[in-house]
Order: structure tokens, then C-alpha cells, then sequence
């Protein structure tokens, strides 16, 4: 038995009880249920970051928003479901206030969460051509992408970005896309889990590459405009949240109501489509669905068939939410900039004590603090870190779930309260001193 911050025999037998045959490929859920368990048997506290679950209040204009529709009787009513015509219009001005994109309103959907949204996007994107089905992920990135392309039966692929930075990053996807069996691009910006940002250059590949190759982008705005180097939150000025739009007509942007605007729970986020892929007829979708136009089947036929809409009151938060936020009332950064904050608290508690950071820089360029960071230990795996860690309170999940190629962890910032800070510099403390490294 080792002494250890927690107990060393309830956290072996909880680990041993998940039965996991390679510990680094442990789920996100997985390590939530081991730290639930090991807390509760141990009665201790967890420093809690392995999930990437919002942990600010939310934005009180939706909440009033989605009262008021309430009260008014939307929950007795069916939504429209290409979505309400306010939330449209203010999602198409959203996009041009902050990305500087135009993006009609009828080519703006509501949907419930950018899960959803990547859900369809997969079904429409894989079936607009029957040759070319496969998804390719430019790694690391959001784990249940690829589970929900394993429910559907899509092939994917995918590689670690780590090494193919700027210029690089034409070779890697021109590896791939020319063996022509590519529909879509799927990326993170920032990214989920190594907080990088690709820069315009490296957008402007991607664009260029998707027009070339006539691959669908999916750029998964998850994080909007939280690279907190840059002032990305005033409204029709520069600068803009970098986008692919800027260089190809051949895009689906996945914006989410969740981080940015902490509006998690209920479920609401929209998809913004290239008004000239909206409009495109592919005969393999008439074939299946009776209609080839690309916008049509992406609302009509596969929203319709997921959940016939989005929910109506959700929908008038959301929409008030962009107004204020078009219109300068309501700077959402502001509130989000707490988790930069708690990342610049807490990552140098990781360095001091040994941990190296993994993805660490943009293009030369330290990456911003933010909603996550990822680090290693010399000599350790991330699955070895990840279970070590847990006999000191800490949880956090391999890189390896996220198609990363770098051994380490991601950390999230979210649920970190101040009143742990001191706790987790101790804990973190003791680990280094239990594990020197030559």
C-alpha cells in the first residue's frame, strides 16, 4: 500500500471494478464514474478535470427570453423546423457581426446543441456522394464525433496536426483527399482538447483544399471566439473569430449555445451553411430522398427525421442571446474569460512541479489560457498519468480518446472552484515529490 492523498486501496479497488482492458482509452464518463465512486467511498473531494461541462451561470438574457416564451405558450406549440424566424435572422447577423461571413438567414437552423448539428451534417455530407462517404478529422479533437460515425456505420480517418502546422498541413490533407473517398472535414477552432487555434494561413489550406478536392468543411465552433489573445467580442470590427468561410463556399459552421454563452442545458446551438452548398443539388441525396437540394435534405428530411425541431422556448433564448450580443449590449467574452483565467492560475502549478506542456504553441505563438490545456509527466503514458492522478484527487482524460498521437492528458478548466486551488497546488506537489524523474 502507498500512502496517498486518497486512500490507495479505494481507488485500486474502483479502478480494478471498471474492469478497463487499456486504462488510457477510458472514456470521458468512465473517469467521471471512477472519481463519483472513489469520492464518495473516500469522502474526499476531487479536483474535477476530465469533463468539459460549463461551470459559469447563464447568460440571464436567454433565461428571461425563454421565460417570457414560456408564459406566452410556445411549449403547447410545435417549433418550425427549419427554426423560428427571429433566431435565423439573428444567427445570420451573428455570423457576420463576429466572423464577418454572410450567411443568409434561411440558410441558418437551429439545432438542439452542435451535437445534433454534427449529426446531421455527417448524414447529409457522407450521402451527398455515394463514392466518397469517409469523414476525416483533423486530430486531436471532441471524442464522440467519432461515436456518433460509429453509430451510423461512416467510415472515418484521421491524423494529429501536432506535426503538420502551417505549410504541413497541405501535405497531410492532400495524403488523404486525393485517394478520393473524402466528403468532409471536421475540426475544432479553438480546439477541443489542446486549446490551439489554427491560424488564417492554415484556413486558407483547408479552403483551398475543400474547393480543389469538393470536400465539405465542418468547422466546429464549440468554443466561439474564445482565443483569449485577441479581442474577438465587439460586433462588425476586427478582429474576426478566423474562420474557414473566409475561403471556401464548401462549409458548415456548428456554432453551440453551451460555452460561450454557458446555455448548456438547454440544449441549443445552430448550423450555418454556405448559402451556395445549401442550394446544391447531388443526385445521390434525390435518390435516397426523393429531393437532391443539399439545404432541403439537411432540414427537411434528416432534422425532421432527429427530432422534428429544436426546442421552441430554447429557441427565444438563443435568439435574444445573438440580438444583444449583435447589438453590443451583451459581451459574452466577458463572462467566459473566467475560465483563461483559472488556466492561468492553475498551469503553472503542473509546470512547476514537473509536467511539460503538449501542444503549446501556435505557429510559434503561446497559446492562450483557456478552457483547457494538455500536459505530460516524463516517463509516464496518459493512461499511466491519468490513473496515477487519481490516487491524488486529480481527474483528467488520456489524450489518446481524442486521436491525439502525443501521450499526456487534457485538463479542464470548468468546474475548478477557488477554493481549490490551494489543495490542488499541495496535491500536485506530493505527486512530484512520489515521482522524481531523472
Amino acid at each position: 500500500m502507498k500512502d496517498t492523498p486518497i486512500d490507495y486501496s479505494i481507488v485500486q479497488e474502483v479502478i480494478e471494478s471498471f474492469q478497463l482492458p487499456d486504462f488510457g482509452k477510458a472514456t470521458i464518463r468512465e473517469v467521471v464514474g471512477m472519481a463519483n465512486q472513489i469520492e464518495k467511498r473516500s469522502g474526499k473531494r476531487f479536483i474535477r478535470m476530465e469533463m468539459g461541462v460549463p461551470g459559469l451561470p447563464a447568460a440571464h438574457i436567454g433565461v428571461e427570453a425563454e421565460i417570457n416564451a414560456l408564459k406566452n405558450g410556445v411549449a403547447s406549440i410545435y417549433p418550425p423546423l427549419d427554426g423560428i424566424p427571429q433566431v435565423k435572422e439573428e444567427a445570420s447577423r451573428f455570423v457576420k457581426a463576429f466572423i464577418n461571413a454572410e450567411v443568409p438567414a434561411y440558410c441558418c437552423t437551429p439545432v438542439s446543441g452542435s451535437m445534433q448539428g454534427t449529426m446531421a451534417s455527417f448524414i447529409t455530407c457522407s450521402q451527398r456522394d455515394k463514392k466518397r462517404n469517409s469523414i476525416l478529422f483533423i486530430d486531436p479533437g471532441f471524442p464522440v464525433q467519432k461515436q456518433q460515425l460509429i453509430m451510423l456505420g461512416c467510415p472515418y480517418e484521421s491524423f494529429d496536426v501536432y506535426n503538420h502546422r502551417g505549410e504541413a498541413l497541405r501535405e497531410a490533407l492532400e495524403s488523404y483527399l486525393q485517394k478520393g473517398n473524402i466528403s468532409t472535414i471536421l475540426y475544432s477552432n479553438p480546439n477541443n482538447p489542446a486549446w490551439i487555434c489554427l491560424q488564417e494561413s492554415e484556413l486558407k489550406i483547408i479552403g483551398e483544399l475543400a474547393t480543389q478536392y469538393d470536400v465539405v468543411v465542418l468547422e466546429d465552433l464549440a468554443y466561439f471566439a474564445m482565443d483569449f489573445r485577441k479581442d474577438l467580442g465587439q460586433p462588425f470590427s476586427a478582429p474576426f473569430q478566423a474562420s474557414v468561410a473566409s475561403y471556401t463556399e464548401n462549409y458548415i459552421l456548428l456554432i453551440s449555445g453551451s460555452k460561450a454563452f454557458s446555455y448548456a442545458g438547454q440544449r441549443i446551438g445552430f448550423t450555418a451553411i454556405s448559402e451556395t452548398l445549401f442550394n446544391r443539388s447531388f443526385p445521390d441525396l434525390e435518390s435516397q430522398y426523393g429531393t437532391g437540394g443539399f439545404g432541403n435534405v439537411f432540414v427537411n428530411r434528416v432534422l425532421y427525421s432527429l427530432s422534428s425541431g429544436t426546442c421552441h422556448s430554447a429557441q427565444y433564448a438563443l435568439a435574444a442571446i445573438l440580438k444583444a450580443a449583435n447589438e453590443g449590449i451583451f459581451h459574452f467574452l466577458d463572462d467566459v474569460q473566467e475560465y483563461g483565467k483559472r488556466a492561468q492560475k492553475v498551469k503553472p502549478y503542473f509546470t512547476q512541479n514537473g509536467f511539460k506542456l503538449v501542444y503549446d504553441n501556435d505557429l510559434g505563438d503561446e497559446l492562450a489560457d483557456g478552457f483547457y490545456f494538455t500536459v505530460v509527466y516524463p516517463g509516464m503514458t496518459g493512461g499511466e498519468l491519468m490513473r496515477e492522478l487519481l490516487f491524488y484527487g486529480i481527474s483528467a482524460i488520456s489524450l489518446e480518446t481524442t486521436g491525439s498521437k502525443q501521450q499526456g492528458l487534457r485538463v479542464c478548466t470548468s468546474f475548478l472552484k477557488a477554493d481549490q486551488y490551494e489543495e490542488m497546488k499541495e496535491r500536485l506537489e506530493r505527486f512530484h515529490a512520489d515521482h522524481p524523474f531523472a
